[in-house]
């Protein structure tokens, strides 16, 4: 028989674990600790109208301080003055100058040989020689007839006169019974025949007068127009030497050497160096604000020049409107002709401005609402904006300086007035 070992059991004493109950109470005290701290959030998160992750948002502070409106573009340096000259009649193009020479004012730059407008000009010549001749013939004319038609005058009066002479006569002599009435009566029908004839003659000098002189104003109209065409050929001969109209640089030549081209075609461009100015696109939403005359930068060259607005397009191409900024000074003579350049224009500068980073939140509410956020909600509230700058915005009302917002991401929200957000 096998024996069990009850005989070597033996009672053992079981003393309580004091410092598992010390455990057991702080994690109890912890759990009601961690119970009072959440049962806010707790109750905050079942008070919301959503729940959106913080991970796909961005956050802004509202800040009081300087408020600037300003536009930052890549510009390039054109020319304020590149003319294009053109043939200003068809013909043989000898050119003079090569790309990149430096020319003055009035210098030649190319010759065109026209034979058929010198040999125009010397025929019209000619013919304006000709018209000058005829006027000056229709001068003598006229004077030669003016003075024929006074010498009939002269002798009308002369004629009346000694037939007023030879009235007196008879009747002297009739009073004396020397001569017949009839006589008398016949001295008086040659005086008045004499009248007559003087007035007949004076008013045939005056119409030849007036005619001799429209002669000769005819004569002299056909010859200025005459002499006004021949200008204008001797204009266009000149012009066969295309001459340059600034100082500058050759830009670039369009034609070849010897080259016969048509009336008004490109033949070369110049460049003038001491006039350059800044060319920069500018987007359409912010063109409405440009102004001629408004203060910029130009950055390049590890230098800052100032400058000002000199031209504004009109026209919108692509969404963009092209703007030119001119040096205020003296132009920098180390640039070069489509050299790129960093510009910023100052559109607006002010002062204690409630402002926030820019966001989509301004789209995305109209700028009628933002999102501000405070232990963990996000609570919608109505504002007012103002003017946008490339990074900041204008609040009007509505933020208090230190609110934090959400700015981008609240696209999420659909529109809910309180929107928990968790981590």
């Amino acid at each position: 028989m096998i024996r069990d070992t009850s005989a070597q059991d033996r009672l053992v004493e079981v003393r309580p674990n004091t410092r598992r109950k010390l455990v057991y109470i702080g994690g109890g005290v912890a759990a009601l600790a961690l119970c009072a701290f959440m049962a806010p959030k707790v109750m905050t998160m079942f008070s919301t109208d959503a729940s959106v992750s913080g991970s796909r948002l961005s956050y802004a502070v509202v800040e009081r301080g300087p408020f600037v409106r300003d536009i930052a573009a890549e510009g390039k340096v054109v020319a304020a003055v590149s003319p294009t000259l053109y043939a200003a009649s068809p013909g043989a193009v000898v050119l003079k100058v090569h790309a990149g020479d430096v020319v003055k004012k009035g210098q030649v730059l190319a010759s065109i040989t026209s034979p058929e407008l010198t040999n125009k000009l010397a025929q019209e010549t000619s013919a304006a020689n000709a018209m000058e001749v005829d006027y000056l013939r229709a001068q003598i004319d006229a004077r030669k007839k003016r003075l024929e038609l006074q010498k009939a005058v002269d002798n009308a009066i002369i004629d009346q006169k000694s037939a007023e002479r030879d009235q007196e006569r008879y009747e002297k002599a009739f009073s004396k019974g020397a001569v017949p009435s009839m006589d008398v009566d016949k001295s008086k029908s040659t005086v008045e025949k004499a009248v007559i004839t003087t007035k007949h003659a004076q008013t045939d000098l005056g119409l030849d007068n007036d005619s001799a002189e429209f002669d000769v104003k005819s004569k002299r109209l056909a010859h200025d127009r005459q002499v006004l065409l021949v200008q204008d050929l001797e204009r266009q001969v000149a012009d066969l030497d295309v001459k340059s109209p600034v100082d500058g640089q050759v830009g670039q030549l369009f034609i070849a050497e010897r080259a016969t081209v048509a009336k008004d075609a490109q033949l070369l461009s110049i460049i003038d160096l001491s006039a350059l100015e800044v060319e920069m696109k500018v987007p359409e939403s912010f063109a409405r604000d440009l102004g001629i005359g408004m203060p910029g930068e130009i950055t390049g060259n590890g230098k800052v020049w100032q400058g000002k607005v000199s031209a504004i397009s009109p026209e919108v191409v692509n969404g963009e409107v092209s703007a030119r900024l001119r040096f205020d000074g003296a132009t920098p003579q180390q640039l070069r002709q489509n050299q790129r350049l960093s510009v910023r224009i100052l559109l607006d500068k002010r002062d204690n401005v409630l402002t926030v980073s820019r966001g989509s939140f301004v789209d995305e509410s109209a700028g009628r609402y933002a999102y501000v956020v405070h232990d963990g909600v996000a609570d919608k509230r109505e504002i007012r904006v103002g003017a946008n700058s490339i990074d900041k915005v204008e609040i009007l009302s509505g933020l208090n300086a230190g609110d934090k917002i959400v700015i981008s991401g609240s696209d999420g929200f659909n529109g809910a007035a309180h929107v928990a957000i968790s981590r």
